[in-house]
């Protein structure tokens, strides 16, 4: 399994899709499971920038991983966001569930990011509702990078910002080291 995190915009789903064609990988977004498997009140929630509950995702993304064919290796792009939702995931890798083989951190600026969005169109991607988000997975997340850390988990940063080419070449580098 391979973990694809970043900030929304930072082309998790862009990388997660080429890095799945390329590798014959499934590529799990927790934003697609979210928009086909979320309550009318979950999607007026995330309408207002927030996040679902760690026990929502976790519910969602554990339901997504039961589907598979066992033994399929998995790109989760999205998941997990917090501690809890990796005390999850890893608690499951130690059942022999799956194996987290990469951690991986595309990493972009709120500017970047922001203007990817916006160019988007999505109803959900107004400029407040897309600081609300900005600010609620610095919040959530910094800790959870903290927890890689305390854990001795290695995470991988890959520069965002550059070409969608750039980034998937230095992704496929180090997929491929291991």
């Amino acid at each position: 399994m391979i973990l694809l995190m970043g900030i929304q915009g930072s082309g998790k789903g862009t990388q997660g899709q080429l890095l799945a064609e390329s590798h014959g990988l499934k590529l799990l977004s927790m934003g697609d499971i979210i928009r086909a498997h979320a309550t009318e009140q979950q999607r007026q929630r995330m309408l207002q920038g927030q996040l679902l509950t760690d026990d929502e995702a976790t519910e969602m993304i554990d339901q997504a991983l039961q589907a598979l064919p066992e033994g399929l290796d998995v790109i989760l792009d999205g998941y997990p966001r917090t501690v809890s939702q990796a005390q999850w995931l890893f608690k499951q890798a130690e059942t022999g569930r799956f194996s987290v083989d990469h951690i991986v951190h595309l990493t972009a600026s709120r500017d970047a990011v922001k203007a990817r969005l916006l160019s988007r169109g999505r109803a959900d991607d107004t400029s407040e509702a897309i600081e609300k988000r900005f600010n609620e997975y610095e919040r959530a997340t910094q800790p959870l990078f903290d927890w890689f850390d305390e854990q001795g988990i290695a995470v991988a940063d890959i520069n965002a910002e550059r070409s969608v080419e750039e980034v998937n070449d230095e992704l496929v580098k180090l997929i491929n080291e291991k």
